[in-house]
């Protein structure tokens, strides 16, 4: 018989069925505390543990992996460790004796914790790994994160989709959109992923995006910012109830874990803030579409007698196109107003019309052509390629594509009248027309159609 003393004059003697119900108060209470820090609520189902991979290591993709990483370490339903798939090359690097070697780029991120190529200046957490082999970055991943140039992706999705985890889902921080040449219609960027990684017999991969007024350096640096994650992931459920932990709500004695609060929680920081939206198509046109109209916005700003009156106009334009794309184009995805009052719209525009890499460009090429010039389209194209090379350091242009895919859209329904300024984007890029003729494009259409000019300074 066992007994156990108590601060008193007695010793009390338990019975055997007394003892077993303390014994299983006491396993639960283990179990329970267990569970507050993200492992298993069961022994039969534990809770999945976050193997997140990021895709792409280019200026964006180095400054999110700071956010990513060191949520990576903090929190407790992560793996702590981060692959950073990378594409090789080699560089110039400046070795200890001053002499100038070629070294092989993520041999250099992993020794030096900096991307001296695309994000110099900056150390990245030294939990995030630089891999130069995809499989063997995404070998496991349950989430990926997508941020490189899209016209890559197709192949690199066929090598990836059967090496990642079953429930693997994915974040697109990619600007930019697709053309379905049969049908005639747009196709987002995240549609075309979930397409591909959904086929081989793998199951659904669901993708979403995440978007927002975000330049790589500032975000970095640390400079405060918002972005927008856009998903619809499915609610899981795991294990027995309760359910304890952040990310999950409490319905009796399954756990359902949010996935999308999961995901938010894995890029937002105190710098870097994230809000949830579950417009997916909405958020991803506008940080599509922005970058045309960017490209509008270095055009103006490479003319000297235009100013600041014709720049906000040609941006309130701007958005109201976007909107109407989206609506237009996705009417069967529930495209919502107050989207583009996020980040990913209306901050993402005058960010990216301000400081961004195409309007920068843009307003290169403007300077470069005089206002007035007439250009061949295969001047034009030379003269994007020569700018991008000489301005960029090896990042690409997004968005002379994203105005080649969205002209090729508009015009393939007819609707070109409907979208004057887009329209006119594409003439000045590619075939020629003079820039300041970007003010024939700021202009407002009316619900029949009918066209209204903009007043536009002449300064």
């Amino acid at each position: 018989m066992l007994t156990f003393l108590f601060r008193s004059k007695h010793i009390f003697v338990l019975r055997p069925v007394v003892l077993l119900i303390l014994a299983l108060r006491m396993e639960m209470t283990v179990a329970n505390a267990s569970n507050s820090h993200g492992s298993s609520s069961s022994s039969s189902t534990p809770i999945p543990m976050e193997r997140v991979c990021i895709v792409g290591s280019g200026n964006w993709g180095s400054a999110i992996s700071i956010m990513i990483g060191t949520n990576c370490e903090r929190l407790s339903y992560c793996h702590t460790q981060v692959p950073m798939w990378v594409f090789e090359e080699e560089i110039d690097v400046t070795a200890a004796n001053g002499k100038t070697q070629k070294r092989k780029i993520s041999e250099v991120i992993n020794e030096r914790h900096e991307n001296v190529k695309y994000l110099p200046g900056i150390e990245l957490p030294h939990n995030i790994v630089a891999m130069p082999n995809l499989e063997s970055a995404c070998q496991g991943a349950t989430l990926l994160i997508f941020v490189l140039p899209h016209q890559f992706l197709p192949p690199l999705l066929k090598r990836l989709r059967n090496v990642v985890h079953p429930s693997c889902r994915g974040v697109s921080l990619i600007k930019g959109m697709d053309f379905d040449a049969v049908h005639k219609k747009p196709v987002l960027i995240s549609q075309s992923i979930e397409g591909i990684m959904s086929q081989g017999g793998r199951g659904n991969f669901s993708c979403g995006v995440l978007m927002g007024a975000n330049v790589a350096n500032e975000v970095a640096q640390g400079q405060i910012c918002e972005s927008t994650l856009a998903s619809n992931f499915a609610e899981v459920g795991v294990g027995v109830g309760p359910g304890v932990g952040k990310g999950s709500k409490d319905k009796g004695r399954l756990l359902h874990l949010d996935l999308n609060e999961r995901t938010r929680e894995i890029f937002n920081s105190p710098s870097f803030r994230v809000q949830h939206v579950k417009d997916v198509a909405g958020a991803e046109v506008s940080g599509a579409l922005k970058n045309v109209v960017a490209l509008g916005a270095g055009f103006v700003d490479g003319l000297p007698h235009l100013g600041g009156n014709t720049k906000a106009a040609l941006l309130r334009v701007g958005l109201k196109e976007m909107i109407s794309f989206s609506r237009i184009f996705f009417e069967d995805m529930d495209v919502r107003d107050d989207t583009f009052l996020e980040s990913c719209g209306m901050a993402d525009l005058i960010t990216t019309c301000y400081g961004g890499r195409n309007r920068k460009c843009a307003d290169a090429f403007a300077r470069k052509r005089g206002s007035s010039a007439v250009m061949s389209e295969e001047g034009c194209t030379s003269l994007w390629k020569e700018l991008e090379t000489e301005l960029l350091n090896g990042q690409k242009l997004q968005g002379t594509l994203a105005c080649k895919e969205a002209y090729q859209v508009i015009e393939s329904r007819g609707l070109l009248e409907s979208f004057p300024l887009i329209r006119q984007v594409y003439k000045i890029s590619f075939q020629g027309a003079p820039v300041d003729s970007i003010v024939d494009g700021i202009v407002v259409v009316a619900a029949s159609g009918t066209t209204s000019p903009v007043c536009i300074s002449r300064l």
